[in-house]
């Protein structure tokens, strides 16, 4: 077994390699900082703490970055999980890495499991951090990296949650920042544990094919090595690999193939000194086999905005086995790798506050998403953030990157906004086309504008791809349109507040209205309207949340109201009354409380037959919650252990109860008739469903159900685990 301090030599090693400048007493004082504050501290697989923070400062230096970044990584879960301070931090080391120490320590607690503020707020402080110093996200994911290299020590359920995060998350953030080695690391570790039986079926496939495998990329490795020594190409590198199971599992899954049908397996790169040598090699590639048409791809020339550079080539090989062939530089090579983490091996000069260039697209999404709400900026994160580009070019060649199946409206408005909201038509390829039109690689693009145009088009906004043209768009009908916005908002609020059964009198009145702008975050209700017309807010989210404070107004009033009385009764009696049992109006059995407010938690939605435990709120009345869930934990937090009390069910329950269920599936036709026909039968009524799926073929299903107790979600819960390519269910707690 390796030892702490091997390790810790290991990586003195890996940095000596890389930065003979590196202050190496700096690093040394940092990991017995580190070590001394994580103490007696274990991991799950049996191992020292320390060895964590090491095992992340290793990768962190395997990505070849600055001392500082060492540092922060052997210190990330410091202020966290010990009793250091971000000022000891600052003061025994740097401001700076005190900065980047607690930036990772904010990123830990990011929660992604929903589409609510809270969420947005923190997506919007990790896209912030990483703008200010972007070093802050490649510790955070070398932190993931390694938490993922010893998921197996976990519960099987928080290896499913951490492995759908990781590939929701951390893996399109890797890609998009070109780190496509750790990408696929993160890739081929989450399908392990998200869909096993796949995973192992490939490996087994690859093991069992491996010697003729590797008999063809040797024989091709060496046809092409012969050719370039042949030719007088210098230090030219080739090497072979077999892709990696998760690229072999999308295109199996996705295009429905089995893995004999998956042609494509395997991947040979060429590495040069210069950019001309690569178009030199490519011509030698073309002459020794033959290529396949539309299958070649210049990234040199047009490099993607996390900074890729590289020839792609199909061609097709002996015994007509078809393979991808790149070609790069060295440095392209380095860049391809580990991305941004590259420049601080060739741009030594670089500044690491992420001021550069290439990190404008983090600070653009954030700009273009000031005024949007939660969904929309979730929304739009996927978009720009996750999804594959697609490369445009101006009439006068000039290169545009947009997200793909953008349309001229993203285009015009990624020239600038006046162009966007002066545009009359299009052409792409010299051909006339409507809006709506989808954009593809290599399209010439022309906006024709007019001073007498009236502006965009509300249409444009469910048109638009981008958040950039989205944001515009809608920041135009803001500071145009304001009184017809007013007016339209308040026509669709007024009509969804009818259909809610709420009177416009209701929400007006002096002592309500402030506390409801409050909540909705407006100033006034033309504030509002003019957000409900423009298409910053929707008529529907008003209504809900105003609905909602209504109710929390109408319980703390009751409280208050109960508490007055309780206490009116208790000063007219002569002596105190014995401690007793009192029912509640939900079916609840609070000891040693009477009148008493009684509300169900959302974190764990308990049902009859749940064991439970009670929680006395401030100014809410009792919360209850299952006797399983994490935040009915009372050493959570010791101050107010004598808060808890007990509860009970009593016998005179209601019909039903609210619940919620966290369906994991493989996404297929008709699934969500499956599982509805599940319910049916069941008896359940569905009270809200949230469907989410993702591009690698994974659906999460949110849903809330009314049932009359613990026995028949029981019930619902076997017969959605028998339902097919259904993967996890569970009853979201904490």
């Amino acid at each position: 077994m390796v030892t702490v301090e091997e390790r810790y030599e290991h990586l003195e090693k890996t940095i000596r390699g890389y930065n003979i400048s590196a202050d190496l007493g700096q690093i040394r004082s940092a990991f017995e900082y580190a070590r001394e504050h994580h103490g007696t501290q274990m991991r799950r697989d049996g191992t020292p703490f320390i060895t964590h923070p090491l095992q992340v400062a290793q990768i962190v230096a395997e990505m070849r970055l600055d001392s500082e970044s060492i540092i922060a990584a052997l210190l990330h879960d410091c202020i966290e999980d010990t009793d250091s301070s971000y000022e000891e931090i600052a003061r025994q080391f740097s401001p700076t890495i005190a900065d980047i120490v607690d930036g990772v320590t904010k990123l830990t607690r990011v929660k992604y499991s929903s589409m609510e503020e809270e969420q947005m707020e923190n997506l919007r402080k990790m896209l912030f951090a990483m703008s200010k110093d972007i070093r802050v996200i490649l510790i955070k994911i070398a932190d993931r990296l390694h938490n993922m290299r010893t998921m197996e020590y976990q519960t099987p359920a928080k290896q499913k949650k951490k492995s759908f995060e990781t590939m929701e998350i951390y893996a399109p953030i890797a890609h998009r920042l070109g780190m496509q080695k750790v990408k696929w690391e993160l890739e081929d570790l989450s399908l392990k544990y998200l869909d096993p039986v796949a995973f192992n079926d490939i490996e087994a496939r690859l093991e069992a094919e491996s010697r003729e495998h590797g008999q063809f990329m040797t024989s091709v490795q060496q046809q092409i090595q012969d050719r370039l020594t042949e030719l007088g190409i210098a230090h030219a590198t080739v090497y072979g690999r077999v892709k990696h199971p998760y690229s072999i599992y999308r295109k199996m899954y996705g295009q429905e193939k089995t893995i004999e049908e998956v042609y494509d397996l395997f991947a040979f790169r060429v590495l040069v000194d210069t950019v001309a040598d690569c178009y030199n090699v490519l011509g030698v590639i073309h002459d020794l086999y033959r290529p396949i048409l539309g299958r070649f791809k210049d990234y040199i020339a047009t490099p993607k905005p996390n900074m890729y550079q590289s020839l792609h080539t199909t061609v097709i090989g002996e015994e007509g086995i078809l393979f991808e062939v790149q070609i790069r530089t060295y440095e392209m090579h380095a860049i391809a790798e580990y991305g941004v983490a590259a420049h601080w091996k060739y741009k030594q000069n670089i500044t690491s506050t992420g001021g550069e260039g290439a990190y404008e697209w983090i600070r653009r999404l954030l700009e273009n998403q000031e005024d949007a709400d939660a969904e929309e900026f979730i929304h739009s994160l996927k978009i720009d953030m996750f999804s594959d580009e697609v490369f445009v070019f101006t009439p006068r060649g000039d290169v545009v990157n947009l997200p793909a199946g953008s349309t001229p409206i993203d285009f015009a408005y990624s020239i600038h906004s006046a162009v966007g909201n002066t545009m009359i038509g299009a052409k792409v390829n010299g051909r006339i086309v409507g809006f709506d039109c989808q954009l593809h690689n290599g399209d010439i693009v022309e906006i024709s504008t007019s001073k007498s145009a009236h502006g965009p088009s509300r249409d444009w906004v469910n048109i638009a791809k981008s958040s950039e043209a989205r944001s515009k768009i809608r920041q135009w009908f803001k500071r145009e349109r304001r009184e017809e916005n007013i007016a339209q908002g308040r026509a669709s609020f007024e009509s969804e507040l009818k259909h809610a059964g709420l009177a416009v009198n209701q929400i007006t009145d002096p002592a309500v209205l402030p506390v409801l702008l409050k909540r909705l975050r407006f100033q006034s209700l033309d504030e509002m309207y003019a957000a409900i017309g423009y298409g910053g807010f929707t008529a529907l989210k008003a209504v809900n949340r105003i609905r909602e404070e209504l109710r929390h107004m109408n319980r703390v009033a009751a409280v208050a109201k109960a508490a007055k009385e309780a206490a009116e009764k208790a000063a007219q009696e002569t002596k105190p009354a014995p401690v007793r049992k009192v029912k509640s109006e939900k079916g609840i059995i609070v000891e040693g409380l009477s009148n008493c407010l009684v509300k169900f938690s959302k974190c764990c939605s308990p049902v009859p037959g749940d064991e439970i435990v009670g929680f006395i709120t401030r100014g809410y009345g009792v919360s209850v919650h299952r006797k399983d869930c994490p935040n009915a934990n009372p050493e959570r937090n010791p101050s107010e252990q004598g808060r808890w009390i007990k509860v009970s069910w009593s016998d005179d329950c209601f019909d039903s109860y609210n619940t919620a269920l966290e369906v994991i599936c493989k996404d297929r036709p008709n699934l969500l008739v499956d599982i509805s026909t599940v319910l049916s039968t069941c008896k359940a009524s569905v009270t809200g469903l949230n469907i989410h799926t993702t591009a690698d073929g994974f659906a999460l299903f949110h849903m809330v159900i009314a049932v009359a107790d613990a026995k028949q979600l029981n019930q619902i819960i076997r017969k959605l685990h028998n339902i097919s390519s259904v993967m996890k269910v569970n009853r979201p707690a904490g």
